[in-house]
């Protein structure tokens, strides 16, 4: 491993560290508005009225331990995949927007491998609503192992995890570079932080515009009580006729208002964080 993906490793797990404290309430939000029935929650902001009044404010960092300890390794692999994907694609340092989407969706379609299983563990922590009943984090792992082993239990959801990484990351990376490009021709190079936290937050919100109703899917195959049947493409065709046979189009953007307000700030500090600390790194290394 050489030290410039290295110094991506580092930087990534920072980045992915300030990008689950700063976005998990608006994420639990996301995920409750998406699998909850209908008639428990009139809205977002029914949801967190409701979370806070009956489960406590710290409900809203439900299911964070699993992205907190994942997303650092998740995130390392992201920002190193996608470093490695834009040397592949070309050795010239700028790449133009259709290279940097193809780089980046390589690098979400690599991301998945880990991204899925700590999706799929926040999202059962976070589809429990206070109840004597609920189940902690470890209780939650040993079940899904013991009932349906690896592949259909810590795994599921994982092809629709990949589905929904490659548009997403494409979109992420792609309005990033773009918005920084603008910046630089005002401020050159090295910008400003604010710039830099502005750059991702258009990131972040690119990456939900690109994939959220496969995100509403992924998220319902991952609560369900029992693994999805059938070919990938069979089970989240039957979740998508599934969604709308319940909800209208309309079910496929559940929760998309909490997500967009999320990847606001989860997304800014997250390249905020990434693109400081791979700078600090780049001085102490050369590279």
């Amino acid at each position: 491993m050489n030290t410039s993906t290295l110094n991506e490793l580092l930087a990534g797990s920072v980045g992915g560290a300030a990008q689950v404290l700063v976005g998990q309430p608006f994420d639990t939000i996301k995920t409750r508005a998406q699998v909850a029935p209908k008639e428990m929650f009139k809205g977002p902001m029914d949801i967190l009225i409701q979370t806070v009044r009956k489960e406590g404010f710290f409900a809203l960092y439900k299911g964070m331990a699993s992205p907190l300890i994942g997303i650092a390794g998740v995130n390392s692999l992201l920002f190193a995949a996608y470093g490695v994907s834009r040397r592949l694609i070309s050795p010239f340092p700028q790449l133009s927007l259709k290279e940097i989407a193809a780089a980046g969706a390589m690098a979400g379609a690599i991301n998945a491998v880990l991204a899925s299983p700590v999706e799929m563990f926040k999202v059962r922590m976070q589809g429990q609503y206070g109840a004597a009943s609920d189940k902690r984090l470890r209780a939650v792992v040993s079940e899904m192992w013991s009932q349906y082993g690896f592949r259909r239990g810590i795994m599921r959801g994982y092809w629709v995890t990949v589905a929904r990484e490659i548009p997403a990351y494409a979109g992420f990376y792609t309005a990033f570079e773009f918005s920084k490009r603008q910046f630089a021709k005002t401020y050159g190079t090295q910008l400003p932080v604010w710039a830099l936290l502005t750059s991702g937050a258009t990131g972040g919100i690119a990456y939900w515009l690109a994939c959220y109703p496969l995100d509403v899917i992924k998220s319902r195959v991952q609560l369900r009580t029992t693994p999805p049947s059938g070919t990938p493409v069979q089970y989240i065709a039957h979740e998508f006729k599934t969604i709308v046979v319940e909800s209208g189009t309309a079910g496929l953007f559940r929760g998309l208002t909490p997500s967009l307000l999320r990847s606001i700030p989860a997304a800014a500090s997250t390249f905020a964080a990434f693109e400081l600390t791979r700078e600090y790194l780049r001085e102490i290394t050369g590279i």
